[in-house]
């Protein structure tokens, strides 16, 4: 089977699943350091997705074609 890249949404439900079990209580120790780990990468994985996405959304596209920095209100004042 390939190994499919999870989109935000996935990856930030199993982080969710993660930090309900971590909370319970109810894990060892090692399985928790295990759990842990795992929620690291994903929160990285969420963090670069969502980077990503706000890189995308602050281009615009000019009449020409090319992409330009948008410019909001928080640079120009």
């Amino acid at each position: 089977m390939a190994n499919k890249e999870k989109t935000f949404e996935e990856s930030l439900l199993e982080l969710e699943e993660i930090v309900k079990h971590l909370e319970s209580g109810e894990i060892k120790l090692d399985d928790a350091i295990k759990e842990y780990t795992h929620a690291m990468e994903l929160s990285k994985i969420c963090s670069d997705k969502l980077k990503n996405a706000e890189e995308s959304i602050n281009k615009l596209v000019k009449e020409d074609g090319e992409l330009e920095d948008f410019k909001g209100l928080e640079e120009g004042e």
